[in-house]
């Protein structure tokens, strides 16, 4: 029987699927619930408690740093550990995710090996001890145990696991004089520098070079948009279709089709704003 309980908080059900997984595969005792808002997030905190929380920054209803600031006015929920994953990388976020009581910050896109060594991180020895006891063993990468606490805000970059060191989509989106929109699609392990040809609110079709590093197929994706002048945009999503631009096998160029999984409301003005412009 589970004797720790974790509760995972994402508008994307195909988030919230991966980083379940990732827990029922290495930290059997960990109970799993899950909600597609804060504000959802909130109501179950007040039912149950949780000794874990792995959440989403942007979302509709409640964000993250919202529900964040909730919890740590709650007596019982002052300490508890809170982690947010999120596509925001950037260091002002992260110093204000950290000032308002933050346990952990990990980027979209992750690992499972990322998301595993943040939880054992702000676990502890109580996720140790609680494996043990079951008989489960130690959890999958207990050397973390033994690595020093890392302030969030040492460096200007996000962690090296965060996957959101790529340079985001930063050309103008404008298609007159034959300009195109140029992409770099972040994932797990890589970054895809790639063309725009086409994108809905769905997905974003992109045409890379052969010789890059490719994701697999259903690996998650972000891509980040510029917008408006200097605001960017970061699409969650993962990899719906990998094909080969033509019928030769030496073909130098490859189609990749991200399907977006955001439910964000804001995120969807601004993938509409982006459109427009793109086939203005």
């Amino acid at each position: 029987m589970a004797a720790l309980k974790a509760l995972v908080v994402d508008d994307a059900s195909f988030v919230r699927d991966l980083v379940k997984r990732t827990i029922r595969q290495r930290f059997p005792v960990i109970e799993l619930a899950e909600a597609q808002n804060g504000r959802r997030a909130q109501n179950l905190l007040t039912q149950t408690r949780f000794d874990l929380v792995l959440c989403d920054w942007e979302m509709p209803e409640m964000s993250g740093l919202e529900l964040l600031q909730w919890m740590r006015s709650q007596p019982h929920y002052q300490k508890t550990p809170f982690v947010m994953i999120t596509s925001r990388g950037d260091k002002s976020h992260v110093i204000e995710a950290v000032q308002e009581g933050v346990s952990e910050y990990l980027g979209k896109p992750f690992s499972p090996e990322g998301l595993s060594k943040k939880i054992i991180k702000v676990m502890g020895p109580v996720l140790r001890e609680t494996m043990a006891r079951d008989g489960k063993g130690a959890p999958a990468g207990a050397e973390a145990f033994r690595e020093s606490a890392n302030l969030l805000t040492r460096n200007a970059a996000p962690p090296a696991d965060s996957g959101s060191g790529a340079a985001p989509l930063s050309r103008s989106p404008e298609r007159a004089g034959g300009k195109v929109a140029i992409a770099a699609i972040r994932f797990a392990d890589s970054t895809l520098k790639c063309v725009i040809k086409d994108i809905s609110l769905t997905e974003v079709r992109v045409i890379a070079k052969r010789d890059q590093d490719f994701p697999g197929i259903l690996d998650q994706a972000v891509v980040d948009m510029e917008v408006a002048e200097g605001r960017v945009a970061r699409l969650n999503g993962y990899v719906h279709l990998l094909q080969a631009v033509d019928k030769r096998q030496d073909t130098d160029f490859v189609s990749v089709v991200v399907r977006f999984v955001d439910e964000d409301p804001e995120k969807l003005a601004d993938l509409s704003h982006f459109i427009a412009r793109f086939r203005g």
